[in-house]
This record gives C-alpha cells, structure tokens and sequence, in this order.
C-alpha cells in the first residue's frame, strides 16, 4: 500500500504540471479576455447613474391579540417560517404600490427621471418601482426591511416610507373588514340562537299545561327515578351473585353423583367450607377403620365364628349403616339447596322484570316534557357560548388592532450612493474575467487536436520521439558549432545513430505532413552536426516543387539535381562545396514542366546508391508528404526517414496521415522530431534542450575575464566530445 503513494503523487503532479501548462500557453487568450471584462466592467460602472437608499424597518405580526382570550388559554405565537415570506409578497403586490404610485405621483416622478418621452401607465410604473425595491428579513430577527433605491436620495426616503404606511393601513383595514364579517355574522348567529330559545321555551310552557305537570311533580320525579334506578341495581347484583352460587352448587351435586362411597366418603369432608353439613363424618370414618384393622387382625387366630368376630363385624355393619345414612342425608340437602337457589333466580328475575316495567311507565309519561326541557337546555348553551364569542372578538380586536404592523426605525436620506458599487462591480469583474479568460483558454485548447506533448506523438503514432527543436533556429553553418541550438541536434544526431540497424544505413530523408513544419532547416542543421564531426555529408535538395536548402546556404541553384538526372550534366559539376569542409551540397536545379516524375526513375535509384558509396551520410530533402508523391518515393527508396511534426500547428489525423503514407510505401520510419518548441513557455520539455540554451544564455553574459579562464575549460570539453563522436561515428 505504502509503494503505492508516491506513484499517486507522481500522476497528481503531472496533471497540475500540464494545466498550468496550458494557462502558460494560452496567456494571451486569458490576459485579453481578463483585461476587456474588466475594462468593460469598470467602464459600464462609471458610466452607470448613481442611486441612494432608504430603509424602513418594520414589525409585523399575526392578526391576534398576545393575552389570553376569553373562554381559552394564551395564545402562543410559534414561528412560522411562511408568515414573513407571505407578508414579502403583500409588500409588492399590486394593492399596496398602486396605492403609492397614485399617493406619489410616481409616474410623473419616473417620467422625468429616465427623460421617458411618453407618460407612464401605472403597470409600467409598477415595474419601474419593481426594479427599484427591495424586501428583506433582518438577519437574526422578525423584522422586515423595505429598501428603496432612487437617484433622489429624498424620494428615495419618501417612497420607502409611504410603502410602510401604506401596507400597515391596508393591514388594519383588511383586519377590521374581517372583524366586521365575522362580528356580523356572529351577532346573526346569536339572533337565531335567541329565536330558538324562545320557540322552546314556549313549547315547555305548552307540554305543562297539557301534561299537567308541577314543579314538585318533576322534582319527585326525578328523586323517584334515581331511587328506583339504584333499586333495580341492587337486584340485578343480588341475581348475579345467586347465578354464581346455583352455578357452582349445581357443579358440586353433578360431581359427587359421579363418584364411588369410598371416593364420595373422601371427597365430602373437603367439599364444603360450612363444617357443619359433615360433623361427626371424620369420626365415623375412623371408628369403621379401627373396627376392620381389628376384624382382620382376630380373623388370623379366631374362626368367622367365634363371638368375639360376630360382634365386631355387627358393631362394623352399624358404623357403615351410619356412614350411608349421613351420606344420603348430605347428598340431599345439597339437592335441596340447589333447588332453593333456582326458585330464588326465578323471583328475582322477575321482580327485576316488573321494577323496570313499571319505571318505563312512569317515564314514558314524563318523556316530552323532559326531551323539551333538554333542548331548552341545549339551545341556551349555544346562546350563551356566541354571546360570549361576541364579547370575546370585541375585546380582542381592541387589543390586537394596533398593534399589526409597528414601524421601528422610519427612513432616512442615504449619506452616499449605494448604486453601482463599484468596488464589488470591478471585484466582480476582475473574477468573471480570470475565471472566463482560464474557461476560454481550456476549451481552446480542448479544440485544439495539434501535437502538444511528447506523449501525445507516442500515443498518436507509436513512433518514438527522437529530437525536439526550439522556436526560432537558423543556420548552423552561420551560428557555429557552439551555438546553445546545436546540443538539440545533437542529442537527435545520437538518437538517430543508435536507432540505426545497420551501419551501412545512411541515406536519410525528413519529410513533413503539411508545409511549414521546418523540415527543411531541421534537414539541413542535422547534416551540419554530423558534418561538424568530420564525417563526409551530402545534402541533396530533392524538394523539386519548393527548393530552399540553396536560399540558407545562399548559394545559386541554377543546376543541381534535375540536370543530372535529365544527364545533362555529370554528377561532378552539380555537387557544390560548402563553407564548412566536410559538407557537400546537391542543389535541386530547375525542373522542367516535362520532367514531373524523374525522382521515381531507375537513375535516381542509381544516384542514391552511388551516394552511399561516396559519403558517410546522404541527406535528401522532400516537399510535404500529404501535397505530392515525390517525398512518398524518397522515403521508399533511401533507408531511413524522419519526420518532422511542428508543434501545435496541425491535427493530430493529418500526422498520422503522414505516418501511414510512410509505412505504406515501405518506408523506415525510425522517429519523430518535434519542432518549434517555445521553451519559455512549456516546461516540458526544457531538459530536452532548455538546459544546454540556458547554460549558454548565462555565460554570454559573464565579464572577459571569467571567459578567458573558462575557454580553455570548454575548449577542451569540446574536443573531447568531439573525439568521443568520432569514435560514435566509426563504430556506426
């Protein structure tokens, strides 16, 4: 887990390496879309008319009084998180500004303001005042703020303060319309209720005298009916206790007849909690035990005849005649009981029966007298209840009116404007403009499909890179061998040795997917390095359409190769020398309109074959690849070919176009050059060839002394790393 954290570190760091990238190429891009937002900005805000403000605090609150109401507990006010949010909308809507908008006159006000050439309808004017408020809940309270913005800072105060008026009048007035409906209807309910009651009281009065009913008959009455109530009461307890004990009686009986004389003479003496019905039973019980241990002790030693046997056995046969006879007893006063509890049901029952028959009776002849004075009772509850419901309303709407709407702190004139705040307009800007300006930069460079990165080619073609060029190279040949340009081709010099199969390998061509990607200085600059190394180069200017390698060494190419190759002149006269001993120059000659296709012929085979032979290093200059066959049959025919891809100038499909017309003819694709490369700008590929140019930038600007002591120095480093190509180049 823990090797894993660096590796992680690693990719995070790249990532932010390649935004910042990006925001480093795409300066421009941000810097002018940062600069018009903020200049727009800061323009557009000065230009802007200034306004002030003014505020009016206020209090509102429900429309109910904070004391307790009558016939209730205390209101408790909780917060409604609704209420204020509703009372916002009440503040703009179209009943309250109307009404300040005519109390104002704010068309005329508006009018004049803005120079409008036409009068203002009030639903225009309505907007315009719209535009200019603004309603709000102070922080941490129930508080509203009603602010008002106007280039009158006076109007500004009028305005905010009428609106508050305004709203708190509409608030009361709104109160006291509802007040006035539901006292109106209330004081309609209590009519009614009062007509009701008098209807009944009429009908009671009516049942008196028809019925013939006292006072003192209805007072005894109802006495009666409570006593006789809790009369029937009692007897319907008394014949629920007696069900159970017949019950459990009759239980007991069903049992006993169950059972066996030797299981009935135990059972009895357990059955019955009066001790009563079995006295004398225990004794019985044992003195016939005691009479049949003696009978069957004597019967061992004594005949069944024996005198003493007889009179044991009669005294046993007596006891057990005893026992029986008490047991029958026992059984049959349990019967007979039983029998008793059911004749005492029954009378109950019916008693129970002729008590309720005869309460009946007696109300059924006081039942519409009483139901009427019932409803009588009932109709003057209600009377009673909207009566106080009258009085309730009345003292809470007193106490509750004026205190709807309180205004706290009134408005005020503004001290300064407060429209356009213009350090928050340019703060504003400055933001929008970075964070447009960056947006734009990436999405660019999201369009953006040219090469960009080593990785990109890699990925692309899967060709490996093997030099990469900085912006703005000349000629080597006029730079010099220490030119900080030099160490690029260089490293692309070693990279192209080591990349070779065979050391006989040594024709090359540099081709290009489109024009303009430096192919040609990248050519000829490479043939300089391996030139400056004492090894025999030519460089042939095959690029028959659009010549130039003559124009960098400023030389006539006026015969060159198409006079060889049409024989009109040997291959001796048209090589030329160069100021640079061990460069040889093949200018491409003019080409006539009949000679289109001679770089495809059997002698320019010939020539290249020839050329191996004569030099260490053949270099073949071809126009771009993706315009004419010409560079398609070069890299056919000599052994290796590079191409040369210029930084953020062409889609990535249009290299691989240019990769796939290589391979397809049958060409040795050994590598990619970059080229034009802003090290100033991408970090990445400073260590390609940043080091080796910074290294020189800062010792050109060393004093005389310090570079006369480091010139042996370096003198000497180059003529050993001189020495070490030499050796590089006769291993190759």
């Amino acid at each position: 887990m823990d090797a894993s954290k660096p590796e992680e570190s690693s990719q995070s760091a790249l990532h932010f390496l390649d935004y910042w990238r990006i925001i480093r190429i795409r300066k421009t891009v941000i810097l002018a879309v940062f600069l018009l937002v903020v200049l727009t900005t800061t323009v557009v805000t000065f230009l802007l008319p200034e306004s002030y403000s003014s505020t009016v605090e206020i209090e509102v609150k429900k429309d109910f009084s904070d004391l307790d109401k009558l016939g209730g507990g205390a209101t408790v006010q909780g917060f409604d998180p609704y209420f204020l949010q509703t009372e916002f909308k009440k503040i703009q809507s179209k009943v309250v500004l109307y009404q300040v908008i005519s109390n104002l006159s704010l068309g005329d006000h508006y009018q004049k303001t803005y120079n409008l050439d036409v009068k203002l309808k009030p639903e225009e004017t309505y907007l315009y005042l719209m535009n200019q408020l603004g309603v709000n809940q102070q922080r941490n309270t129930e508080l509203i703020e009603i602010t008002v913005f106007d280039r009158d800072k006076l109007k500004a105060m009028e305005i905010a303060n009428e609106i508050a008026e305004v709203y708190k009048n509409w608030r009361m007035d709104m109160s006291k319309a509802r007040f006035t409906q539901g006292f109106e209807s209330i004081s309609n309910r209590l009519d009614q209720a009062e007509s009701e009651l008098e209807v009944s009281e009429l009908a009671i009065e009516k049942l008196r005298s028809d019925l013939k009913v006292t006072d003192t008959d209805i007072l005894a009455a109802s006495n009666a009916q409570t006593l006789e109530i809790q009369r029937i009461q009692q007897f319907r307890d008394q014949y629920t206790i007696n069900a159970i004990r017949h019950a459990e009686m009759k239980k007991l009986l069903e049992e006993l007849d169950s059972l066996d004389r030797e299981q009935l003479k135990g059972a009895l003496p357990t059955s019955f909690q009066d001790v009563s019905l079995t006295v004398g039973l225990p004794s019985l019980f044992l003195n016939e035990a005691e009479l049949e241990r003696q009978l069957a002790g004597l019967s061992v030693d004594l005949g069944p005849e024996h005198l003493r046997i007889k009179g044991i056995r009669a005294e046993l046969e007596t006891v057990k005649e005893t026992i029986d006879e008490k047991l029958g007893g026992i059984m049959n006063g349990l019967q007979i009981k039983e029998k008793a509890h059911s004749k005492s049901q029954e009378a109950l029952d019916a008693e129970i029966t002729r008590m309720e028959i005869e309460y009946r009776a007696r109300m059924d002849n006081l039942r519409p007298y009483r139901t009427a004075e019932q409803e009588m009772a009932r109709l003057r509850d209600i009377r009673n209840a909207v009566a106080m419901k009258m009085v309730q309303e009345q003292i809470n709407y007193e106490l509750s009116s004026s205190f709807i709407v309180a205004v706290i702190n009134p408005g005020e004139g503004g001290l300064r404007p407060v429209r356009p705040n213009k350090k928050l307009n340019i703060t504003l800007g400055v933001i929008v403009g970075l964070v447009v300006g960056v947006g734009l930069a990436f999405f660019i460079e999201y369009l953006d499909t040219s090469v960009k990165t080593i990785d990109d080619v890699e990925r692309a073609l899967n060709v490996h890179v093997l030099g990469v060029i900085p912006q703005n190279v000349g000629s080597l040949l006029e730079e010099g061998s220490d030119s900080p340009h030099a160490e690029a081709y260089r490293v692309l010099r070693t990279n192209i040795l080591f990349s070779r199969k065979s050391e006989d390998m040594n024709t090359i061509t540099v081709v290009s997917g489109g024009a303009g990607e430096g192919k040609s200085t990248t050519l000829f600059n490479l043939a300089t390095i391996f030139a400056q190394n004492e090894a025999r180069v030519l460089v042939v200017d095959s690029d028959l359409r659009r010549p130039s390698i003559h124009k960098i060494l400023k030389s006539s190419n006026s015969v060159g190769l198409t006079n060889y190759l049409l024989g009109q002149k040997p291959l001796d006269e048209v090589i030329q020398k160069t100021s640079l001993q061990s460069l040889d120059f093949l200018p491409s000659g003019k080409l006539p309109s009949s000679a289109m296709g001679i770089l495809s012929s059997v002698k320019m085979r010939a020539l290249v074959k020839q050329l191996k032979e004569r030099y260490d290093f053949v270099f073949f200059d071809s126009p771009p690849i993706m315009g004419v066959s010409d560079a398609s049959v070069l890299a056919s025919e000599v052994d290796m070919t590079l191409q040369v891809i210029q930084y953020r100038r062409y889609p990535q499909p249009m290299t691989i176009r240019a990769k796939q017309m290589i391979e397809k003819v049958g060409g040795n694709l050994v590598g990619v050059v970059l080229n034009n490369i802003n090290m100033a700008q991408d970090e990445n590929y400073y260590y390609y060839s940043g080091y080796y140019y910074d290294y020189y930038s800062k010792h050109s600007d060393d004093d005389e002394t310090d570079t006369k002591k480091n010139g042996k120095a370096l003198a000497s480093a180059k003529s050993d790393a001189d020495d070490g190509s030499r050796m590089d180049l006769k291993k190759y």
